[in-house]
């Protein structure tokens, strides 16, 4: 409830100021989301900054978040990928997903995709279901190491399997077209309807063209116009 935030923010705030990390970061997500305090995205940052300059992983993320967005705080990538390399360095694993993606694309640092596989790698193996997508797409096309289709799928069925869409649709193409696992157009089916259910619109588009052509399910083109439409809208 309201009152129970209230309370919390009351709890954190004492214990920062005494200079727990764990509670100024917490205190810092509090402000930035206006949970039992009026919202205030610069104060977020303070607290945020505190706990990050006693290397608390967390709070180096949230304050790298902050940076790239230029939530409270002026905006500057460069900056940001410093943060997010200090926690990924510590083992957090959300953060080792995007300094692998900074260094995939060439974001705050120079470009290197070696370097982007070994973070993906790394945030992957420490359960990050994005990390895990984005590895299995490195496999999957070789990119900073060898092209390796079953572990390619291996990393896409970890990622698909606690929830994320696009690893769910990637899952469902593996199986449509038999690329790192055999083939099985029914299990093609069962992935792209999770992964369009929860918002990939490739997986409508796919979705759409099992139900237009019969694959895996009876013809049906109403249905086929349905997520056709569906990808449509999603762009």
């Amino acid at each position: 409830t309201e009152v129970d935030l209230v309370q919390a923010v009351h709890y954190y705030q004492l214990s920062a100021n005494q200079g727990y990390p764990r509670a100024q970061c917490n205190l810092g997500l509090c402000y930035e989301l206006g949970r039992g305090i009026e919202k205030d995205t610069a104060q977020a940052v303070v607290w945020y900054k505190k706990a990050a300059d006693q290397d608390y992983p967390r709070a180096m993320y949230n304050y790298a978040c902050c940076i790239e967005n230029g939530d409270g705080i002026e905006k500057d990538m460069a900056l940001a990928f410093v943060w997010y390399k200090k926690s990924a360095d510590l083992g957090f694993a959300r953060a080792q997903c995007v300094t692998g993606y900074c260094y995939e694309m060439g974001e705050g640092t120079e470009k290197d995709i070696v370097k982007a596989f070994e973070y993906y790698q790394q945030s992957a193996q420490n359960g990050d279901a994005v990390g895990q997508c984005n590895l299995g797409y490195m496999y999957d096309y070789g990119i900073g190491t060898d092209r390796d289709q079953q572990l390619a799928f291996k990393w896409y069925e970890a990622s698909a399997n606690q929830g994320y869409a696009r690893a769910q649709c990637n899952v469902g193409y593996c199986y449509e077209v038999g690329e790192g696992v055999e083939e099985d157009i029914q299990k093609a089916v069962e992935w792209y309807l999770k992964a369009a259910e929860n918002g990939d619109a490739n997986a409508c588009c796919n979705l759409g063209n099992c139900y237009e052509f019969g694959k895996g399910v009876r013809k049906d083109y109403r249905k086929a116009v349905k997520w056709y439409q569906k990808a449509a809208e999603k762009g």
